[in-house]
């Protein structure tokens, strides 16, 4: 059962954000520590979280309620064939913005927010010399 009454949750879920989450900002601070030239939130196909252009690589931060984060996410207790059909559209989208990305020639980074760490990423950036294909990462 969820704490708030349908309007409460309503106002609070209207709150959220597309751009500059605090995962996005980690992830930018955490490139900049790195010293990795890179654009945030680029006008591109798939709307990827951030761009490396030169190495042709894009970066995805997928949250673990939107995405449905094997390890983390909860189905909710109200309105749960909503959230089970949106977070499942979700995740056919994610799969079909890699494979055309892949399709024209970008490696792909999809980290989730769980892992949003220092070495999560420098792991990643660096198997990306070992493989052309995405990197969807597990929890």
């Amino acid at each position: 059962m969820d704490r708030f009454p349908k309007e409460k949750r309503s106002e609070i879920m209207s709150k959220i954000r597309g751009k500059w989450t605090k995962p996005e900002r980690r992830l930018h601070n955490i490139l900049k520590g790195l010293k990795v030239r890179h654009k945030m939130h680029p006008k591109m196909f798939g709307n990827p979280d951030a761009v490396l252009k030169d190495a042709r690589v894009v970066i995805f931060v997928d949250g673990c309620f939107w995405h449905g984060c094997p390890r983390h996410f909860r189905l909710p207790e109200t309105n749960r064939d909503f959230w089970k059909r949106k977070i499942e559209r979700n995740r056919k989208r994610d799969r079909e913005v890699t494979r055309k990305l892949i399709n024209m020639g970008y490696r792909v980074i999809r980290l989730w927010e769980c892992q949003l760490s220092s070495a999560s990423l420098r792991a990643a950036v660096a198997r990306l010399s070992d493989t052309d294909g995405p990197d969807t990462g597990n929890c």
